[in-house]
């Protein structure tokens, strides 16, 4: 390996050291807070549940009531979730359905299915445990328990357990601003015309599409010509009101190359080159303020070093605590007999049967490897791989959200 190459990790953690967390704080509805990472610890103003209620559909009745099996009791009173009932009296059974408050005096619950109905009264055919098929005050969370942590990303799990608390609206941080531009003569919208020696704009959706779903405000300021002055000029631009730009391509050090020594004129910039393959050049620096990173302008390339270094960047940022994809081991369907010197991420497909196999193509310009694909198999540098060995997989579900 170019003694002047990064790893893989050393390059992810100069990065996130890097990292400028946002402190400002919106208090927003919990209803619009999906995506969003938590700014401050929430605790539940409640017990919950908040009373003692029953499991399932049923009889309450108090255990001492039924010594044995076929025990006829006279229901007393129904209780359909919502209500209240009152006292239990010794000798009775009260019909009790799911989440409805259990009744004083009544310490368990027998199951519809093990009772019969008979007239205005049941026939209990199970001799209950105290406390059967009751669910009890604060069983799930205690009273002024934590129930979300400082920088968790608010899933629809969290926004479920945060309202069944009652918190109707959560602090959290707020988005991160990002202006993304793509660098090209060569470069034209779908839609318009293909020129000799043009190229449709496939890093332009695909990095605002990626930037948009981690809950990114996104400034997106189209194509820049492969021109100096526009490109400062843009920069320039970008930095007003972000928080970090991203661009794709023009990084290198050809003629025709500007994005480099305009960085360099309107800011700061470190050119990495890592030992990782598809997406081997990296640029980071600031730019008036604003974090600058630029990918590569291969779009397989692109796509996966936004995947592996932008986001956690972008989610460290945003105050999240957790950041790394977490890779699962899976057995590989596939001989991988030339291993590369650099760390391999290959776009790969996990199985119904457990397996991975990978796309035929691992070209850095090939996208339909991204779709065909469900995740990748990260390959560590020089290491051969036989079907039957185990290799990690990064599925997308993490790495996408």
């Amino acid at each position: 390996m170019n003694a002047n190459m990064l790893t893989f990790d050393e390059a992810y953690t100069q990065l996130l050291g890097h990292v400028r967390p946002v402190r400002e704080i919106d208090e927003i509805d919990t209803m619009m807070a999906a995506g969003r990472v938590l700014a401050v610890s929430q605790h539940s103003p409640i017990a919950q549940p908040p009373m003692d209620n029953s499991a399932m559909d049923g009889y309450a009745l108090r255990v001492t009531d039924v010594q044995e099996s076929g025990t006829r009791l006279p229901v007393s009173q129904r209780i359909p979730a919502g209500s209240v009932g009152t006292a239990l009296q010794p000798g009775t059974a009260a019909r009790i359905f799911t989440g409805a408050p259990l009744p004083e005096g009544a310490d368990a619950v027998v199951m519809q299915e093990l009772c019969e109905h008979d007239g205005d009264a049941v026939v209990v055919n199970h001799v209950p445990r105290l406390g059967e098929a009751v669910r009890r005050t604060g069983e799930d969370v205690a009273l002024g328990a934590e129930v979300l942590g400082a920088g968790v990303r608010l899933r629809p799990q969290e926004l479920a357990l945060a309202a069944s608390v009652g918190l109707a609206r959560l602090p959290v941080l707020r988005r991160m601003r990002v202006a993304v531009f793509s660098t090209g003569s060569e470069l034209v919208m779908p839609g318009e015309p293909l020129p000799p020696g043009g190229i449709y704009n496939s890093n332009r959706f695909m990095l605002r599409a990626l930037l948009t779903q981690l809950g990114c405000e996104v400034t997106d300021l189209g194509i820049v010509p492969d021109n100096l002055e526009a490109t400062r000029k843009v920069l320039r631009e970008a930095a007003q009101g972000n928080d970090l730009i991203v661009t794709s391509g023009g990084v290198s050090v050809g003629e025709e190359d500007h994005v480099k020594p305009a960085v360099e004129a309107e800011g700061s910039l470190d050119m990495w080159k890592i030992a990782m393959k598809p997406g081997k050049p990296l640029a980071y620096g600031r730019v008036h303020g604003a974090a600058f990173i630029g990918l590569p302008g291969n779009p397989v390339s692109s796509f996966v070093t936004f995947l592996l270094m932008v986001r956690p960047f972008i989610l460290a940022t945003q105050g999240a605590i957790e950041v790394a994809p977490q890779a699962v081991l899976l057995t590989a369907g596939f001989d991988w007999t030339k291993p590369d010197r650099r760390r391999e991420f290959l776009r790969a497909r996990m199985t119904a049967a457990g397996t991975v196999e990978l796309f035929s193509n691992q070209g850095a310009a090939a996208l339909n490897s991204t779709t065909w694909a469900n995740g990748l198999v990260d390959i560590p540098a020089g290491q051969a791989v036989a079907a039957g060995d185990k290799v990690r997989f990064l599925p997308y579900g993490d790495l996408l959200w």
